[in-house]
């Protein structure tokens, strides 16, 4: 093969790896200008049918839609008391009023010291749902997370002189996202509840705070008299070594003489907050599910696989007026049951669980279907932190309607996980590992490129880093580099062979170029018997044309793991916010320079973002420049001089592949994760490294034949090669026959 298809070859191959790169950043802000299309929200803008609320109450729309559902058989506590039921009485119009008198301020549970509580969570009596969620351990930017360390070794060794701990506004928090008809919807409050058919408003002022995360309503008749009390009780549950919970305990309890049919309807985990800067939009909505019992009798199995869907694919289904997200037709007809289901951003997710209560066997039930029948999306107003001005998802959770007689106590409890996407915390802490809440983690870039991110290969990596992080090097760029060793260590025998055979090949063409110079003046005019000389020179001087194609097999075996190591550097929670090189450049005056290994290496922030079609330009980064620095040299020394024989096509087409490299692979991977690119760099300085080594051993074996070993392998691309041309000749003919007869 010539040199200049050898370069070619190579070309193309950059290209490729280029366009995945390029699709992967845009994938988001494709995706995002997809979603605008959805001109008009789904929820209505008018009150629940039948509602009324009380004077000092706020209505809220309805929800994406109301609908009377069947009534199964009671389901009923098993410690409710006994008691003579009687029949459904039609209800009239009910009203929510505070249980007392409506609370002015709210109480908040937890604190922000790390030592005792996880988080703080703050309430809303609109629904009697959560404002906001402040993590008491987690920062919005690397470098407050930095001065939080000094500040707690500070105090933990007693030093004479405590580092300030960095205002609480720079704490990260969980908090509503946009406005449904520009109403603020806490996370997770009631919307309404159906009696006998008919829906009570219990959204706004209706609620009253009986203590910390203890709210109560009344449901009265038009004669005021109390026909429903309803009560939501937020316990805190995460303490320090154990996971990130909240306990919800929902009860309806019937304080009239007749039965009801009661069905709850309130908000789920919706839009989480998009970080700053974040290239893409990789929300989901995920979920784990039971198997029927005709499947799983023990109902022990939770299930998350195909349990996933992009967030750009519900705006897009709510916005054609599909409003359903569980269950799907087929989920109804496998008769599966929701066990958890939670929404994700990039790093933390708010998620719905069983509460796991023992059952009559003493073992914790997995499934959420008594509190939760159906899911629905519906889209809100644009929030202001998205600037790309997409609908905010809002989700609605609805209960099975049940039966509940006088006296007796309906239980809608769930739990609730609002914290990091931690591989360890959701795969070893109960009940998350119980119910297989890991699922929750997907190492993908999603989109159309979901394929090509090796989510199973991210898995394994995350896997293998930990351990070099934890047990050889302790540090998390140190584990970058040790697995670009690692990597070239295992692929080291395929690039020295495949090196070999390009050196030696190319020798071999050059070699050949007078004799094919001869063959092309002796049989130019006939091109079927100009190939067929040419293979015959091919097959006796041993050459394959197209076996340097096995040069090019050691870059091709390490693209899937760039794009997989792409996916953990962006998603993984292990390295958000963790510094390069034991923080080293930190310890000049907080430098942010490779301060955050998932982020841009920041090596001089601006002051002012510039906002460029791709991403934002919010710093100077130099490890991409000093990337594409490498890349010259390695072309320098490893690309041959440019021989006399070579066309200016040959040339021009050299020159575009060094431009590919140097300039085009900087600019690409300009805003992605300072890890990824601190991995290509150092994969490209061992790389010259390692062709410096095969350079030498192909020197010390000069005198030996060029003529290659013939192998099965080469002999059928050989020959696939033959059969190519020949059908390109035959196609030739046949055009040129039609061509004679017209």
């Amino acid at each position: 093969m010539n040199t200049g298809t050898r370069k070619l070859l190579l070309t193309l191959s950059v290209i490729l790896f280029a366009a995945s790169i390029v699709t992967i950043v845009i994938t988001g802000k494709s995706a995002e200008k997809s979603k605008q299309v959805a001109d008009s929200p789904a929820a209505s803008t008018t009150p629940p049918a039948n509602a009324e609320v009380a004077s000092n109450a706020t209505a809220l729309p309805t929800p994406a839609a109301t609908t009377n559902v069947s009534v199964p058989a009671a389901v009923i506590p098993p410690n409710a008391p006994t008691t003579t039921v009687s029949p459904v009485v039609p209800t009239a119009k009910l009203k929510a009023r505070p249980s007392g008198a409506a609370a002015s301020t709210v109480a908040s549970l937890g604190s922000l010291d790390p030592a005792k509580d996880r988080f703080t969570i703050d309430f809303s009596t609109s629904g009697a749902g959560i404002s906001k969620i402040v993590f008491s351990e987690f920062w919005v930017n690397a470098s407050d997370r930095i001065a939080a360390i000094r500040h707690a070794s500070a105090i933990a060794s007693g030093a004479n002189t405590i580092p300030p701990l960095p205002d609480a506004s720079n704490r990260y928090f969980l908090a509503p996202v946009g406005t449904l008809v520009n109403f603020t919807v806490p996370m997770l409050a009631a919307h309404s509840i159906q009696v006998d058919g008919q829906s009570t408003s219990l959204f706004g002022a209706v609620w009253s705070q009986q203590s910390a995360g203890t709210f109560e309503t009344i449901l009265v008749d038009d004669a005021g008299t109390p026909v429903l009390k309803i009560r939501r009780v937020f316990t805190l549950q995460a303490k320090q070594g154990d996971g990130y919970d909240i306990a919800l305990s929902q009860t309806v309890e019937n304080l009239s003489a007749a039965t009801h049919t009661i069905s709850i309807v309130q908000y789920g985990p919706g839009d989480l907050t998009r970080e700053a800067n974040e290239m893409m939009d990789i929300r989901r909505l995920q979920f784990g599910y039971l198997m029927s019992e005709r499947r799983d009798p023990a109902q022990t199995s939770v299930i998350t696989h195909d349990a996933m869907l992009e967030r750009a694919t519900v705006v897009t289904n709510v916005a054609a007026a599909k409003f359903d997200v569980w269950p799907s037709p087929e989920q109804k007809e496998q008769d599966q049951h929701l066990s958890w289901f939670g929404t994700t951003n990039r790093y933390f997710s708010l998620a719905v669980h069983a509460p796991m209560t023992p059952t009559a066997t003493g073992v914790p039930s997995k499934s959420l279907a008594t509190s939760i029948e159906s899911i629905r999306a519906s889209l809100g107003d644009p929030s202001s932190t998205d600037t790309t001005g997409a609908p905010t998802l809002f989700i609605e959770l609805h209960s099975p309607a049940r039966t509940v007689a006088a006296g007796q106590t309906a239980d809608f409890s769930m739990g609730v996980f609002a914290g990091p996407l931690d591989h360890v915390i959701l795969s070893t802490v109960p009940p998350y590992s119980a119910l297989e809440m890991s699922g929750l983690i997907v190492y993908s870039m999603g989109g159309c490129c979901s394929w090509c991110t090796f989510a199973w290969l991210a898995n394994l990596m995350v896997i293998f880093l930990d351990f070099l992080h934890n047990y050889v090097v302790f540090d998390w760029a140190l584990a970058i580099i040790a697995l670009v060793l690692v990597v070239r260590l295992i692929l080291h025998p395929i690039s020295k062979k495949s090196q070999v055979q390009m050196q030696r090949l190319t020798k071999g063409m050059a070699e050949m170029k007078p004799e094919l110079d001869a063959l092309k003046a002796r049989y130019g005019d006939d091109p079927k018997r100009m190939q067929q000389e040419q293979m015959r020179l091919y097959k006796e001087k041993g050459v394959n044309p197209v076996g340097c194609l096995g040069g090019f097999l050691p870059t091709f075996l390490q693209m899937p793991i760039w794009m997989a190591l792409y996916a953990v550097l962006y998603l993984a929670f292990e390295l958000r916010q963790q510094p390069a090189f034991f923080g080293v450049f930190q310890l000049f005056g907080g430098w942010n320079f490779l301060g955050d290994l998932s982020a841009q290496d920041r090596f001089i922030t601006l002051p002012t973002p510039i906002n460029l079609y791709f991403f934002s330009l919010a710093s100077i980064n130099i490890v991409p420049l000093l990337m594409g620095g490498v890349f010259y040299i390695q072309q320098k020394y490893m690309a041959p001089p440019p021989s006399t024989q070579q066309t200016p096509e040959q040339l021009q087409q050299q020159k575009m592949m060094r431009i590919m490299t140097v300039v085009m692979f900087p600019v690409m991977l300009y805003a992605a994760p300072s890890g990824l690119t601190l991995y290509i760099m150092t994969s490209t300085l061992v790389g010259i490294w390692e062709s410096k080594m095969v350079r030498r051993y192909i020197e010390m074996t000069k005198d030996q034949p060029v003529v290659v070993k013939k192998s099965k392998t080469r002999d059928a691309i050989g020959k696939l090669y033959e059969k190519a041309l020949e059908r390109a000749q035959s196609k030739r003919q046949t055009n040129k026959k039609f061509k004679d007869r017209g």
